[in-house]
């Protein structure tokens, strides 16, 4: 299948060209260039009058349109990858929650089948484009109860190579939350070398010595930075001085101005910059259905005015949707369109290891684009030329 896009104004890693042509073949941006003759089988899209960029990775979320990766069903994974197409995310990581050893074995099976249906070749052309599934990221159970957030405490445990060892080998596994100071963590961020597996510190009351401890020993993110970790005090800089003050570290940023105040954001881009700020949602199931009642790792949530809270009042995820958090980002940084495009696009990619083949707009890279108008609305979503 051959694509040609006209573009009114075009996204690249560092700057914005004018009325440039996208060719795609087989899935793989093949050319860019001002005069490029659409092969007679192509289709051509007109895009002259909206912005073209790559399309968004998610890499921490949870569910959608009532879906949750913890349903370890197809059927939930495939509608949360259609809902996220439409808010122009190409690619993202299912993310579970802290639950007894079965749950999360079944939910990281589930998601290595729907990974192993797709490499099969299984996209009829008359089936809605969805985004693809990059992997899971499993979140606890390897984690703080002092910093639970919405993860449920009752399960969190030692890290146990008897136990996620095979969800490394299963091949599905692209990311694991952990919190260094717990039993057996600082082995489990060894053992992730040999699996090509990124780990992040998250749900952690770890001190700064420990944290950047970790990070040397081979994490390389924070898990929705400033929530569920211990936070910057001048005497004693925890696990959030430690994410600042390294520089070779991603921080994940839930960008719906509820986790975290604008300005907060602000400090946050000023300190890591876009090549080390991933913008995230961490959104759950209720996001795309409005308010109600809704559940999180079997827990009651409460969404009201698209606030997700669970009965004692913490936050339980977000509604957001990566759209919104790309607009949200700009308004609370003035960042350019450019690196708020890297912050919602390569920069997670590259914080999971797959910046080689996804998140630009540059030959030899995958096909995955979103065209947005003049409001930063979605247009149209390309995932693998489709």
């Amino acid at each position: 299948m051959r694509m040609v896009i006209d573009c009114g104004r075009l996204v690249l890693d560092d700057r914005i060209e004018r009325e440039k042509r996208v060719l795609i073949e087989d899935g793989k941006i093949r050319a860019i260039a001002t005069h490029i003759e659409a092969p007679a089988d192509a289709t051509v899209i007109d895009a002259r009058e909206h912005l073209v960029l790559p399309g968004f990775i998610d890499i921490h979320v949870h569910g959608a349109m009532g879906a949750d990766a913890m349903d370890a069903r197809p059927e939930a994974l495939h509608a949360m990858a259609r809902f996220f197409a439409a808010h122009g995310v190409t690619g993202f990581v299912p993310t579970t929650m802290t639950a007894p050893r079965d749950q999360v074995a079944a939910a990281v099976e589930n998601v290595r089948r729907a990974m192993a249906h797709a490499h099969a070749g299984a996209h009829p052309a008359e089936s809605p484009v969805a985004a693809h599934i990059l992997g899971v990221h499993i979140e606890g159970p390897y984690i703080n109860p002092r910093q639970r957030g919405a993860q449920p405490a009752e399960f969190m445990r030692p890290a146990d190579p008897g136990e996620y060892c095979p969800w490394f080998e299963s091949g599905a596994v692209k990311l694991v939350t952990v919190a260094p100071e717990v039993d057996g963590v600082m082995r489990l961020i060894e053992d992730t070398r040999q699996f090509g597996i990124a780990v992040a510190l998250g749900h952690t009351d770890a001190t700064y010595a420990q944290a950047q401890a970790a990070f040397a020993a081979g994490a390389n993110q924070a898990t929705h930075t400033f929530n569920a970790m211990r936070g910057l005090h001048h005497r004693e800089p925890g696990a959030l001085g430690a994410v600042l003050a390294n520089d070779a570290v991603y921080a994940q940023l839930i960008c719906d101005n509820v986790h975290v105040h604008p300005a907060a954001m602000a400090v946050l881009y000023k300190c890591k910059g876009a090549d080390r700020l991933a913008v995230i949602t961490d959104a759950m199931e209720a996001t795309g259905l409005g308010d109600g009642d809704f559940t999180l790792g079997a827990q009651r949530v409460a969404v009201c005015q698209g606030v997700a809270r669970l009965t004692d009042g913490a936050l339980a995820g977000s509604t957001l949707t990566m759209d919104a958090a790309f607009r949200n980002i700009i308004a609370a940084t003035g960042c350019t369109l450019a690196e708020a495009s890297r912050m919602c696009s390569h920069t997670p990619a590259c914080a999971i290891g797959v910046g080689d083949r996804k998140g630009k707009i540059a030959p030899g890279y995958d096909a995955d684009l979103v065209i947005l108008d003049q409001d930063l609305r979605v247009v149209r979503t390309i995932v693998g030329g489709r």
